[in-house]
C-alpha cells in the first residue's frame, strides 16, 4: 500500500482529505513516534478487501514496512473507510492477531439434510504467530454435524506455526446444530405468550365492553355519555318552556 506523509491535523482536515478521495492514517512502532499518513481510499480498500493480515505500507520518503491492521473506523451508515490505524511490526517476533473464522460444507451436513439449523456463532478469534505466519482466516469444516453437534475452538486445528488465544479454548463454541423444533417451539412459546397478553389487558377506564363480551366479575359496565337518552346535560333544565 503506497502511502504519503502527512503534517495538518484534526477533524476538519481529515474531513477535507476524505473529500478529495484520501483515507487519514496513522502507524504505530515500538519505542518509536507514530507516524501519520494519508493513502488514497481506492488503494486502502482494495488491500483490505483481500484480507491480508500483513502486508507491507510503502510511506513516500520513508519506505516500506511490515505492517497489520490496528483498527479500522469507518462511517456507521455508509460504511465508508474514514480512518486507518496500523501497527509496524517485526517479521522475527510473534505478535496476536484478530482472524476471521469462516465455516464450509454446511449444506453437506447430516444435521442439516434432516432440517437441522446450524448457527455460525463465533466469527472472529485470536490467533499468535510471527507476523508471516497470521493466517488470513480460518476454515472451519462443518459437513460432518449431525443434529445437537457443536464444535467448540478446542476441535479446531490451528495453522502450522500459529496457535490460539483464548482463557479456555473449550469455552469458546465455533458452531452449533440445533433441532429445527427448538425453532417451532419457541414460535409456539411466544405465541402463547402474546395471546396471554391479550387476555390479560384491562379495558381501559371509559372504553365501553365489546358487544357480546361479558362484564368482568366485580366491575360495573361504563355509564352511558350524558345527553344521550340519559339525564338532561348541563344547562337544560328538563322543563319546557
Amino acid at each position: 500500500m503506497k502511502a504519503s506523509t502527512r503534517s495538518e491535523f484534526g477533524s476538519r482536515e481529515s474531513r477535507r482529505l476524505r473529500r478529495q478521495g484520501f483515507v487519514p492514517g496513522v502507524v504505530y512502532a515500538n519505542g518509536e513516534e507514530a507516524r501519520p499518513f494519508q493513502v488514497p481510499e481506492r488503494d486502502a480498500r482494495a488491500v483490505l478487501s483481500e484480507g491480508h493480515a500483513l502486508f507491507d505500507l510503502d510511506i513516500e520518503g520513508v519506505g516500506a514496512v511490515p505492517v497489520v491492521v490496528k483498527e479500522q473506523q469507518r462511517h456507521p451508515v455508509r460504511g465508508d473507510l474514514e480512518h486507518l490505524d496500523l501497527n509496524e511490526v517485526k517479521l522475527d517476533e510473534a505478535i496476536q492477531a484478530e482472524v476471521p473464522v469462516e465455516v464450509e460444507g454446511a449444506e453437506d451436513a447430516p444435521g442439516t439434510k434432516e432440517g437441522g439449523v446450524l448457527e455460525h456463532i463465533t466469527r472472529e478469534v485470536t490467533v499468535e504467530a510471527l507476523p508471516t505466519e497470521i493466517p488470513d482466516r480460518i476454515v472451519v469444516d462443518v459437513s460432518q454435524m449431525d443434529i445437537n453437534d457443536t464444535i467448540q475452538l478446542s476441535m479446531v486445528t490451528p495453522p502450522q506455526g500459529a496457535t490460539f488465544v483464548a482463557d479456555d479454548l473449550e469455552e469458546v463454541t465455533i458452531a452449533t446444530l440445533t433441532p429445527p423444533r427448538l425453532e417451532k417451539e419457541l414460535e409456539e412459546i411466544e405465541e402463547e405468550a402474546a395471546l396471554v397478553g391479550e387476555e390479560g389487558e384491562e379495558i381501559p377506564e371509559g372504553e365501553e365492553i365489546p358487544e357480546g363480551e361479558e362484564i368482568p366479575e366485580g366491575e360495573e359496565a361504563p355509564a352511558e355519555a350524558e345527553g344521550e337518552g340519559g339525564e338532561p346535560g348541563e344547562g337544560d333544565s328538563g322543563e319546557e318552556g
